[in-house]
């Protein structure tokens, strides 16, 4: 059976805390945080675990927000292969202001990767891809990894025969762009760039689809259209699935849980529509809960539910 293995150069430690009004020049009275591992591969890893999978997380560490996150991994019982970084793992802070319901969100840049750390991330992703396994890479990039480090790793995948998915941003997306992929999760704005336009239209998106398509090396795009739902799109098929309208609370992990519900499903062997009507479900399902919580199973096959139950558009 084909393996998941996910790649996360860029993890953090996900703080969340609330608090009643947020204004400036005063000191504001946090509930007790909670923490947990984040990062686009970790979060797909962690939402997998939560649909009833298992896949292999690999990610940089460093220091003792490291040890933190290999703790915080541990105690949801998810297999891990740590690269070893000097730098420290970052952390992140999301504050929920609870008299408006907003929430605000603050990331930051992360360590500075040495070229012999991320050197030994492709080496070790040599050795563990086998035939047929599906390699997620989630998430943008730390300082000083270079910008074509997704490249690299869809020739890795390449050479091993593995199923390459990525979900990244920026000149990162670019580059990996013009590599073979098996399936791309761009957001509506990441196609427009990746297509050289910086406006798209409902009218516009499936020409550019099958445009981008066309001319490059990627077997499978998913369009994420936030609360719109997806796009798919392959050389013979265009569906547009819809996403249910929840009450949100975080929108923390949503494409993170919507990519995890996606691979869930070719491991299940769906077809590629319900493939990603289960990736909308999870990701929304995703939003329905405080903090990085991710998706649950129970509300994602409820909504996978009502999503079969839509006419095809």
């Amino acid at each position: 059976m084909a393996r998941i293995i996910t790649l996360t150069v860029n993890p953090a430690i996900d703080k969340s805390t609330t608090v009643d009004g947020i204004a400036a020049d005063t000191k504001l009275r946090c509930t007790q945080p909670t923490f947990d591992a984040g990062g686009g591969g970790i979060n797909v890893s962690r939402a997998i675990h939560k649909l009833g999978g298992s896949s292999l997380c690999s990610y940089f560490a460093g220091g003792p927000a490291g040890e933190f996150l290999k703790k915080l991994l541990d105690e949801q019982h998810i297999e891990q292969s740590v690269i070893p970084i000097e730098g420290w793992t970052r952390e992140n802070l999301a504050v929920t202001d609870t008299s408006t319901n907003q929430q605000y969100r603050f990331g930051m840049p992360g360590p500075a990767v040495k070229e012999v750390e991320w050197q030994n991330a492709l080496q070790q992703l040599e050795l563990q891809l086998q035939k047929g396994d599906y390699l997620v890479a989630s998430g943008k990039l730390p300082p000083n990894v270079p910008d074509d480090f997704y490249v690299k790793v869809s020739r890795v995948a390449e050479k091993k025969e593995a199923l390459f998915i990525l979900d990244t941003s920026g000149e990162a997306l670019m580059k990996a762009a013009k590599s073979k992929i098996y399936m791309l999760k761009p957001n509506l704005a990441e196609l427009g760039a990746l297509c050289g336009t910086t406006s798209i239209t409902d009218l516009d998106l499936k020409s550019l689809a099958t445009q981008f398509l066309k001319n490059h090396d990627c077997q499978i795009l998913v369009v994420s259209l936030g609360p719109k739902g997806a796009l798919l799109a392959t050389s013979t098929k265009m569906v547009h699935v819809p996403a249910p309208v929840v009450h949100q609370k975080s929108t923390i992990g949503a494409g993170d849980s919507m990519v995890a519900g996606m691979v869930m499903s070719l491991i299940w062997d769906r077809s590629l529509a319900d493939m990603v009507r289960y990736g909308v479900a999870c990701g929304t399902a995703a939003t329905m809960h405080h903090g990085t919580q991710l998706c649950i199973k129970k509300d994602a096959d409820k909504l996978y539910d009502w999503i079969k139950d839509q006419k095809p558009i």
